[in-house]
């Protein structure tokens, strides 16, 4: 008799429905399966007969089967094994008909019959909605962030035992419902740091802002302890608060790592800033088992890279496919996994490797071969992706000691959610662009064209300069946001001027 148990499996950071056969004949006992198992899912005969004979189940003495289909899908994890588990039951009349029609099961098995958290349970509820299922059965552990998705019955078992008894009739699984209020939590989030912690270095703090407004990446450049750490932590705080979608979108990148909160949902934008040691693996994902890296921890927020020379430079180069397009791509002989990648990279560097070489208060120690082969690390197309660079001077006691710091991060967001708002609507009819910084060359030229004066300031700056067509359209980029803060309907000369001002680097002739 064949037996068939709906489950699903997560690739990348989305799911895809599996189905679960499992024949039972005559025969020497033999339990085998098939449909491309990795090793976790092959242990799970082992774990599987432990728990069916330490529920008070027996494992029938002949020849097991069990297909995972579609059979051309490598699949791994342990989430196989409650429906495995079921389907044997089912097979061997412990189940009665199809009593777990509609349902979709996913779940480890412990060797008591315990049923343990396993990750990625939102892309796994996600799938069995979009399949039509009536409700999934997931571990309690997996409840809350299951219980995200909209129109989906989630039951929650802690043993095997439960679930059969549910099946049965004999019982009832916990309904989770911890996640009614979600998108009301979204709004409470606290903020632990402020922007108003920061004492001077208001250039760099209307950089920051500026950034935010439009979602351009961020180079701070300045000597040892002139803030530029704790500017780029606080730019989180200045970020508009996560819509629900961009949170779910977030959440499942957690939930396939199994770093889901307890909340369920991810209501904070991420900050992620490893370090300088980080593998190009760790940063942008894969693996032998492709996994998520933190380019995609940090999706919907900021990836932040402190002292930007010392990471190795092949690693910074893997960074331009996902600055540029939003996602990596993880391609292997047999498959390719996409993660999502919308960041807002946020880097800090000194300005050569002793750090004071525009200080004016330390005599640099650095030769110019010495500060020539410092900044040769970062490449100039890595820099050029890199929207705005502004220079974080030492800030003074008199600023240090002032008694007022300048507006607080709610402030400062507030006029960010306003300019956000406008490229909202600006772009409501372009599904690949929510922000300024993601601009296609047509939208550039229509909403970001500057005026006559403008046109002549930019034209002079780029031929002076010698700056790249991707420096000329980040200037515009960072111009048209400038104007959206400004509530501007078109680019002036001003905001060119402005934009400009953050092309540090390039002013310096450091490309």
């Amino acid at each position: 008799m064949v037996y068939r148990v709906q489950s699903a499996a997560v690739l990348g950071i989305d799911a895809f429905p599996v189905e679960v056969e499992v024949d039972i004949a005559l025969g020497l006992p033999y339990f085998n399966t098939v449909g491309l198992p990795e090793a976790a899912v092959k242990e799970s005969r082992v774990r599987v007969g432990a728990a069916l004979k330490n529920s008070g189940f027996a494992l029938p003495e002949r020849r097991i089967t069990v297909n995972l289909a579609p059979a051309d899908v490598r699949k791994d994890g342990t989430a196989f094994d409650l429906p495995i588990a079921l389907g044997i039951l089912g097979a061997s009349g412990a189940i009665e008909g199809q009593r777990l029609r509609g349902w979709v099961a996913a779940g480890e098995l412990g060797l008591t019959g315990e049923v343990r958290p396993v990750r990625g349970a939102l892309p796994l509820a996600v799938a069995a909605r979009d399949c039509g299922a009536t409700g999934i059965i997931l571990p309690c552990a997996n409840g809350a962030e299951a219980s995200v998705v909209e129109g989906l019955d989630v039951r929650t078992a802690r043993t095997l035992g439960e679930v059969v008894a549910f099946l049965c009739g004999r019982g009832d699984l916990a309904q989770s419902t911890a996640m009614a209020a979600t998108a009301k939590a979204i709004d409470q989030a606290p903020a632990e740091i402020d922007l108003a912690d920061v004492h001077g270095q208001e250039q760099a703090k209307r950089a920051l802002e500026v950034a935010a407004a439009g979602g351009h990446n961020l180079l701070l450049i300045g000597p040892p302890g002139s803030g530029k750490t704790m500017l780029a932590r606080r730019l989180a705080t200045i970020l508009p608060t996560m819509s629900f979608e961009e949170a779910l979108e977030t959440t499942k990148v957690y939930s396939v790592l199994g770093l889901a909160p307890a909340s369920g949902l991810v209501v904070e934008r991420p900050f992620r800033a490893p370090h300088h040691t980080i593998s190009d693996v760790g940063l942008v994902g894969g693996g032998s088992v492709p996994r998520p890296g933190e380019v995609s921890l940090a999706h919907n927020g900021v990836l932040f890279l402190d002292e930007l020379p010392e990471f190795k430079k092949h690693v910074l180069e893997v960074l331009r496919q996902p600055v540029e397009e939003g996602r990596v791509v993880i391609s292997r002989a047999l498959q390719s996994v996409v993660y999502p990648g919308r960041i807002m990279l946020v880097a800090a560097m000194n300005p050569c490797p002793c750090g004071y070489a525009t200080d004016p208060k330390h005599a640099c120690s650095c030769s110019t071969n010495d500060i020539a082969h410092y900044r040769a690390r970062i490449s100039g197309p890595l820099l050029d992706r890199i929207d705005i660079q502004i220079e974080a001077p030492r800030v003074a006691y008199k600023e240090l000691s002032a008694a007022r710091a300048g507006d607080c991060s709610a402030v400062v967001r507030r006029r960010v959610e306003a300019a956000r708002e406008r490229q909202r609507r600006r772009f409501a009819r372009c599904r690949c662009t929510r922000c300024n910084a993601t601009m296609t060359p047509s939208l550039l030229r229509q909403h970001a064209a500057p005026d006559g004066k403008g046109r002549l300031l930019l034209e002079a700056v780029v031929d002076q300069l010698g700056m790249s067509a991707r420096a000329h359209d980040r200037i515009l980029k960072v111009a048209r946001t400038i104007a959206d803060l400004a509530d501007a309907e078109h680019v002036s000369a001003a905001h060119i001027a402005e934009a400009i001002t953050y092309r540090s680097l390039d002013r310096r002739g450091y490309l």
